[in-house]
């Protein structure tokens, strides 16, 4: 099972990578992070670049949830569920965090699931973050650890 996040963009705040890199050493199965080079407004050429990212991974029995607005959100509890079940059926489990123009149609169309983490708009170094926070929560869910609590 390969857990993944590819990224437009680099996580480039120092007290943020720390975050989340104190997050990811906790996650079991690991969390692999990819950064793709972000296109100053082309949103086409970054998804281009995501989507060989994910051939790059490995597209076979994978799922690809692309984090947008217009996405499923989910409380913590639920997130966990949903999250297994694609652990549990899918050999790669890839997030995606599209650049600052947001993810074009190919890559909205490309991808299976999309996933909001809240109505806000959040910038994409927090929306990293949160992301990595809460599938951690979700592992500390699914094991009955009390991190949730």
């Amino acid at each position: 099972m390969s857990l993944n996040l590819i990224t437009v963009g680099k996580l480039k705040n120092k007290e943020l990578e720390s975050l989340c890199e104190d997050y990811q050493k906790r996650l079991n199965p690991k969390l692999h992070i990819f950064e793709v080079k972000a296109s100053a407004q082309n949103p086409e050429k970054e998804s281009s670049e995501v989507i060989k990212k994910l051939g790059d991974i490995g597209t076979s029995n994978a799922r690809h949830i692309l984090l947008t607005e217009w996405g499923d959100e989910f409380e913590s509890v639920k997130f966990s569920s949903w999250l297994d079940e694609r652990m549990q059926k899918f050999s790669h489990v890839n997030f995606i965090i599209a650049g600052a123009e947001g993810p074009d149609q190919k890559l909205k169309d490309f991808c299976h699931d999309q996933l909001s983490l809240s109505q806000l708009t959040l910038p994409h170094k927090i929306a990293r973050l949160v992301l990595i926070e809460q599938i951690y929560r979700a592992q500390t869910i699914k094991l009955g650890h009390p991190y949730h609590n």
